[in-house]
């Protein structure tokens, strides 16, 4: 399926009001595809922040980030077929058997309700994460860049649609994954843009040539004096790198 460079931009809401998202939405809705509801927004508005911006024809990736025993992850995947969300994700780290009924129980919702079921994607190892802190302080001794790709590949056995990973490990995913299989890049920085918190990034343009099929970006947009303004140079960027790819 082709996906314009528009259509494969995801903004951040990482804001604490409704009125702070639906302003967003409404100023960025005409050059992004879709809007990136995380635990900051959902803990402070609750599910039906979902709801108010499908409402207001933004497509929600609903970033939770599931991670509990199969039944408790499965029924919050019923959960977000109901709200409507675009896509949401959970921990690879959860295991085989809970990503299997994270999907079975998502379809078959869907399929209940006559609608679209959500995409599902795998967090395999956080962007602020490095090779040390992997090693160290979680206790995995592969290659940060192995540990991606292997998270993945379970992740593709056991039914999802794609996983979230650093723009870096992008090109191995592609190999290990193939061309079909979704890869959601945070950790987009446009050039001279402040890293924050994110430690393993590339720009927008480094990101679609490498593979990316949706990238995020969140405060480079969001706290911009013109947000619809730094969204238009992104995609210009993106579509400047699909011409060249």
């Amino acid at each position: 399926m082709f996906l314009s460079p528009k259509d494969r931009l995801i903004v951040a809401l990482d804001v604490n009001t409704r009125d702070e998202a639906e302003r967003l939405v409404d100023q960025l809705q005409p050059f992004v595809g879709a809007f990136k509801v995380g635990m900051q927004l959902y803990n402070s508005e609750g599910p039906p922040i979902v709801r108010s911006l499908n409402e207001r024809g933004g497509k929600v990736f609903v970033d939770l980030k599931f991670h509990d025993i199969p039944n408790t992850v499965a029924q919050a995947g019923r959960v977000m077929t109901r709200l409507g969300a675009f896509m949401y994700n959970l921990h690879v780290a959860g295991g085989r058997e809970m990503m299997r009924c994270a999907v079975e129980a998502t379809r078959k919702e869907a399929e209940i309700r006559g609608g679209q079921s959500p995409l599902i994607l795998g967090v395999t190892v956080l962007t602020s994460i490095t090779s040390q802190q992997l090693r160290e302080e979680i206790g995995i001794e592969r290659d940060l860049t192995e540990q991606v790709v292997e998270w993945a590949k379970m992740a593709k056995e056991a039914g999802l649609d794609g996983v979230v990973a650093s723009p870096q490990e992008i090109t191995a995913l592609r190999k290990a994954c193939g061309p079909e299989f979704l890869i959601v890049t945070p950790g987009v920085r446009p050039a001279g843009a402040q890293r924050n918190d994110q430690q393993r990034v590339m720009t927008p343009g480094e990101a679609i040539k490498a593979g990316a099929s949706y990238l995020v970006v969140g405060r480079p947009i969001t706290a911009a004096s013109n947000p619809a303004a730094a969204a238009q140079a992104i995609v210009e960027e993106m579509e400047n790198a699909v011409v060249l790819k």
